[in-house]
């Protein structure tokens, strides 16, 4: 759609078994995208999520916005039912996370699934959150390890590896490279004080793991999104996001916020949500702010408010536009877009039938 929300055009996937889609990745040319479809989920009522979810097949696909082409990808020489894209590496080439009962792998392998070079090894511990150097040689990544959530940096086979941040204490999470290439900005959850992972500090750090800092104190980032009402929750972990001239957005706390949707610390963790919803419990908002990587200091770009919780920020590749999500406490999230300084903002859609929309992100 456009930035004026106007006849947006909801793209209707006609195959077989798929129940779920979602965008990837698009490839330099702007015009294709890589989908991920999944069949119907393996996991459910008596059937834990760690143990049945990656039985759940997915597909891999190639859509070309202008013709409305859909290939299927990465489909020869297969390595097991759950296969997801994590980053494209150029026009040829993807890094493929493969999950299988022993534990998940990430391959460097051909469009095609062929070619396949392992990027990790079983036990190594499962690899995601991945971002490529803007001169296409690096590549960042948080590995969810035996030692806990690590930021990683090597090359685009995994060779050349370069430990940058890890601390027994915090979970790291979502390195994102700077425009230039010469920093990496990422999450830091002090996950001990907070099962949930509700909360966390920004922190930017060089590739090869020098200089790194914390941005913020006192676990103000909103880390782990959960909202909506009980008949469609959502949720998915924030990351930062650039601006192209180099500052961090970020969503940002009121003191003392509580999420509307509580994790649930005293019972197991079957389906990777483990909420309830206590809106009566709920308080304050978050907002979208800009972090200077010099001195932390920020400016706001959405105001706080009570029960507004904005969130999934990024800006278009010149500047001069906000996209991000806003979510009022158990109401599913809508699409806003503003100014690049968050003036004129204004909801773009709330998604098919109303009933929420999610991850926006800018063309190419």
């Amino acid at each position: 759609m456009d930035l004026a929300g106007e006849a947006p055009h909801y793209i209707d996937f006609d195959v077989p078994l798929q129940e779920t889609w979602q965008p990837c990745a698009f490839f330099p040319d702007g015009q294709r995208v890589l989908f991920l479809s999944m069949e119907a989920r393996r996991d459910g009522p008596g059937r834990p999520f760690a143990e049945y979810y990656h039985k759940t097949p997915t597909h891999c696909w190639i859509y070309d916005v202008d013709s409305g082409d859909l290939e299927e990808v990465v489909s020869r020489e297969r390595r097991a039912s759950f296969e997801t894209p994590q980053l494209l590496i150029g026009d040829e080439r993807l890094l493929l996370q493969v999950v299988r009962d022993e534990g998940g792998q990430v391959f460097n392998v051909a469009l095609d699934g062929t070619d396949a070079q392992p990027f990790t090894q079983l036990g190594e511990g499962l690899p995601y959150g991945f971002s490529l150097s803007p001169d296409g040689q690096r590549v960042a990544y948080h590995l969810a390890s035996p030692q806990g959530y690590q930021i990683w940096t090597s090359d685009a086979y995994g060779q050349q590896r370069r430990l940058v941040a890890a601390d027994s204490d915090r979970l790291f999470f979502g390195p994102q490279f700077s425009p230039d290439g010469t920093w990496l900005a990422f999450m830091g959850c002090a996950y001990r004080d907070d099962p949930g992972h509700d909360w966390a500090d920004v922190y930017i750090a060089r590739p090869d793991g020098s200089e790194m800092r914390a941005l913020t104190e006192g676990q103000v980032a909103w880390f782990a999104a959960t909202y909506g009402p009980p008949q469609r929750s959502g949720g998915g972990s924030n990351i930062v996001a650039w601006t192209p001239d180099g500052e961090i957005i970020v969503p940002y706390r009121s003191p003392q916020a509580q999420v509307p949707w509580v994790y649930q610390a005293h019972r197991p963790d079957v389906d990777h949500f483990n909420r309830e919803l206590d809106g009566q419990a709920a308080r304050g908002g978050v907002q979208i702010v800009r972090l200077d990587t010099t001195d932390g200091a920020r400016r706001t770009l959405t105001p706080l408010r009570e029960d507004i919780w904005d969130f999934r920020a990024s800006m278009s590749s010149d500047g001069t536009q906000l996209i991000f999500c806003r979510a009022q406490t158990g109401a599913s999230p809508s699409i806003w877009v503003a100014d690049s300084e968050g003036d004129h903002a204004r909801e773009v859609t709330r998604g098919l039938d109303a009933e929420g929309a999610d991850h926006p992100r800018f063309l190419p």
